[in-house]
């Protein structure tokens, strides 16, 4: 299972841990991810998604389906 959001297409980076000595070692930054259940009401059913905090924060702005428009036109949603 991939951790990209469906909306706004993040995905995990990587970086590095550095110690108090200046070492590095490689680590990853994954996207806080969620697993949510929206509801489309032009079709009058239920999809579930798996979206960011900043997707859901899109959401609640915009709309479902205003967002899923969006992420399609950017190519990151494929129903």
């Amino acid at each position: 299972m991939s951790r990209i959001c469906d909306i706004t297409g993040k995905k995990v980076m990587v970086g590095n841990n550095v110690s108090h000595s200046k070492r590095r070692t490689k680590r990853r930054f994954n996207p806080n991810l969620q697993k949510k259940r929206f509801y489309l009401a032009n079709e009058d059913r239920w999809i579930t998604l798996k979206v960011s905090c900043a997707a859901i924060r899109i959401i609640n702005r915009v709309g479902a389906e205003e967002a899923l428009k969006r992420a399609k036109a950017g190519g990151f949603f494929h129903e």
